[in-house]
């Protein structure tokens, strides 16, 4: 009796590194983002309950000096929106990262672990919903009517990730796990590589890194470089000779 063949899944974690090639700096390199501001102040719920206008204020500098730049998908998101299209089983995106570079390039399946750039939380009623306005102390819910309590739907220090059910799910039924521009120093998602060797023994883990990270050892390959160098290569190899 003929059974439908489901190819294995392929799960990619991708970090700061791969939006840094378009533009985005890093929030924990020596120059980045954190090197200039104290995250205390305007990066945890905590602060957003002492002074909102400060967080708040932050948040639209930010977010308004990125979309002013000249911010563009670049090879290495075209490259996995390739590997999305072109391979007949599922390819799941998990980034780290709040910008929307990946469904720019043409990436459908992508699951934002730290909320996504352009979505408003009402810490009120929870409803989420995307607005492109800045946000002040006097922000009025639409769904409630709420005055002040509307924040940015990211994840704050301090504040669990998002759909780590949904994540986990995916890691545990690939057969391929890809982890791209990312520093392997921060939980969960540095653990997601020994999720994968734990619950998906047969998995192939791949590195593609600027340098080696900590999590060295429980990748199967290692490939280092910029992403824009070392993704496309690699998702042309994949797509013609697979990955073992």
């Amino acid at each position: 009796m003929h059974q439908d063949f489901f190819p294995p899944g392929i799960a990619v974690l991708t970090g700061a590194g791969i939006s840094k090639e378009s533009g985005i700096d890093t929030f924990r390199d020596a120059d980045g983002l954190w090197s200039r501001v104290n995250l205390e102040e305007v990066a945890t719920l905590e602060a957003w309950h002492r002074d909102r206008k400060k967080v708040l204020d932050f948040y639209n500098e930010t977010r308004n000096l990125f979309r002013a730049a000249d911010i563009h998908p670049n090879d290495a998101h075209k490259a996995l929106a390739w590997l999305e299209r072109e391979y007949e089983g599922e390819v799941t995106v998990i980034t780290q990262n709040i910008d929307l570079l990946h469904e720019q390039a043409g990436s459908k399946r992508v699951i934002h672990m730290h909320g996504r750039d352009g979505e408003v939380r009402c810490m009120a009623c929870g409803t989420v919903f995307e607005s492109e306005q800045d946000l002040t102390p006097g922000s009025v819910c639409p769904a409630c009517n709420a005055v002040g309590e509307l924040r940015p739907n990211i994840v704050w220090f301090g504040e669990m990730p998002m759909h780590l059910e949904e994540i986990y799910e995916v890691l545990e039924r690939c057969g391929l796990f890809l982890a791209v521009g990312t520093s392997g120093e921060v939980y969960p998602a540095a653990g997601f590589v020994l999720h994968v060797r734990r619950h998906a023994p047969r998995a192939h883990t791949v590195e593609l890194n600027l340098e080696p990270t900590g999590n060295k050892s429980l990748f199967h390959e290692h490939i280092y470089g910029p992403a824009t160098a070392t993704v496309p290569p690699y998702v042309a190899r994949v797509l013609k000779h697979g990955w073992k």
